[in-house]
């Protein structure tokens, strides 16, 4: 029997661990300056120009109903692409590029309270510690904010 398996790209956000598929994922880069775009969703932070490219930054703290980030904290991006584009997902911390079995994956933790219950997809037990999988279609789409 042959298990299937999948990459993730993991990140932190606070104490959390999470991870979106490396195959959607472009590249991950330090913190670049952004420009405020006025009248839009809170977690929508601003615009980075990446080599001539223009990408929208999304809060994922915000976006997940986190506290805030440190001040003295900037935050790192990890640039996926969706059918809008680029997108920059703002994170803590950049984690590695992990493999799970697609057998051990769960459901969302019922604990998981909205809005971050509709934005994970589902869950894998690790050595130690959660591994949530952002939807990333669901994060990016930011209508419903």
């Amino acid at each position: 029997m042959v298990t299937r398996s999948r990459q993730l790209c993991t990140f932190y956000l606070g104490q959390d661990f999470l991870g979106v598929d490396a195959k959607i994922v472009q590249e991950v880069i330090r913190y670049q300056e952004m420009t405020r775009v006025p009248l839009t969703s809170d977690c929508i932070r601003g615009l980075i120009n990446l080599r001539g490219q223009i990408v929208t930054a999304i809060d994922m703290r915000k976006r997940l109903g986190l506290p805030d980030r440190p001040a003295d904290r900037q935050p790192m991006n990890v640039v996926i692409r969706c059918e809008e584009g680029a997108v920059s997902l703002l994170v803590d911390q950049i984690g590695d590029v992990i493999e799970v079995s697609e057998e051990d994956f769960e459901l969302p933790p019922e604990t998981l309270r909205e809005p971050a219950r509709s934005l994970i997809e589902g869950a894998y037990q690790l050595k130690g510690q959660l591994l949530l999988v952002l939807n990333t279609m669901e994060a990016v789409h930011l209508s419903a904010v």
